[in-house]
């Protein structure tokens, strides 16, 4: 049964609810002043507090992701096998022992019954994958929106762009499905022509359970590098995916859209474009991130956006930054676009735009209204991909 499983809640619950029934059932023939009595009581009380803490950890974690398997919990970051590219929508080919993606069924897409029903050709399909990082030896869990064209034979040799989409922390890539609705919206835009064939990469910020705000961590975990080099090298090893930066883009909403943002102007030969909602334009310490820099505020500096605009060779990227009027973050917004448009205005190979709701919070229902048009720009700045399938 999957870790994030409903099924698993209510299980649990049950159980924490017969434990409760047993305890008061039991507890007046518990009553003697005798060891063993004593021991009864104190194992009643023990299965039935640990049965409740049980409940509680599965549905706050139900609702943040925080875990997204029974593997991501019990053991993280610890496998670095893979099957080969012979993924049901990948090359083909029999699986080899250095391939990076492996199919998997983690992550509970057996849970979401919105996504567009068909045959592949005709919708697109989604698959949950285990990518796993050689320049990091980081692997973690995502999924993976195929377009239909891709299973087209006419496009058999034709190479697709590819969007990374990231979710907020604390939050898995089953966010980007069954609340903001992603590949669903994502078809949609394909299916009327608003958005050319893209593969959607669906995955959390923070490869680990800390909140690593997409850095590459002094000895610790190289987010950064993780989403830069090791994401588009796997799914370059095991789709028909673009080589091209320009045909790569980043979306992301909150910490996921800091990240966009970050990954857009710092590794600009990575990801040629990002759209981010409601972002932040400094990586703030908090009780989910800690110290992510040691103290060593010159790295720090080098990943506050503003700062980097006025004080590092202007990059390569067109942005797209999304949010509301009533939002917190108004203020950093403003000031960061200001900032942008300036230094766009000198390097025309540098270009930022807005969208703002009049209100909104830093919901799921704000970031759903936002999703289309973000994801429509995000298809406009990707390039067609220039390369196609060596013949033989």
């Amino acid at each position: 049964m999957e870790l994030t499983s409903s099924v698993l809640v209510y299980a649990v619950a049950a159980l924490a609810v017969l434990t409760l029934l047993t305890t008061l059932w039991l507890w007046p023939r518990l009553a003697r002043q005798r060891p063993l009595p004593l021991l009864g009581r104190l194992g009643l009380l023990t299965l039935t507090q640990l049965a409740v803490l049980a409940v509680c950890g599965l549905t706050v974690n139900d609702a943040y992701g925080f875990y997204s398997s029974w593997r991501d919990l019990l053991a993280p970051d610890t496998s670095t096998l893979a099957l080969g590219p012979g993924l049901s929508g990948g090359k083909g080919g029999p699986p080899t022992g250095d391939a990076l993606v492996q199919p998997t069924d983690e992550g509970g897409l057996s849970g979401i019954t919105d996504l567009p029903q068909g045959k592949p050709e005709e919708v697109g399909r989604v698959e949950s994958i285990r990518v796993n990082g050689k320049a990091t030896g980081l692997s973690d869990q995502m999924f993976i929106y195929l377009p239909p064209e891709y299973f087209n034979p006419k496009y058999s040799r034709e190479r697709f762009p590819v969007l990374l989409t990231l979710a907020g922390f604390p939050g898995g890539p089953l966010n980007l499905l069954s609340e903001l609705r992603t590949p669903q919206t994502a078809w949609e835009l394909q299916r009327t022509g608003k958005m050319a064939p893209t593969v959607v990469v669906m995955a959390r910020p923070g490869v680990t359970p800390r909140n690593t705000e997409c850095v590459d961590v002094p000895g610790g975990p190289q987010s950064e590098t993780w989403f830069a080099k090791d994401v588009p090298a796997a799914l370059r090893s095991a789709y028909r995916v673009s080589r091209s930066p320009g045909s790569w883009g980043v979306f992301g909403y909150s910490t996921g859209g800091s990240c966009a943002l970050r990954l857009a102007m710092r590794d600009p030969g990575s990801y040629g474009s990002a759209a981010a909602l409601h972002a932040d334009y400094q990586v703030q310490p908090d009780w989910t991130t800690g110290d992510l820099f040691n103290g060593n505020q010159q790295l720090a500096q080098g990943y506050d956006l503003s700062w980097r605009l006025h004080n590092e060779p202007v990059p390569r990227s067109a942005l797209l930054v999304v949010s509301t009027r009533t939002e917190d973050d108004y203020a950093a917004t403003q000031q960061f676009l200001a900032t942008a448009k300036q230094v766009s205005a000198a390097h025309p190979e540098f270009t930022v735009d807005s969208l703002f709701l009049p209100d909104g919070g830093h919901t799921f229902d704000t970031w759903r209204r936002e999703l289309p048009a973000a994801l429509e720009w995000s298809g406009d700045h990707l390039a067609a991909a220039p390369d196609r399938e060596p013949v033989g």
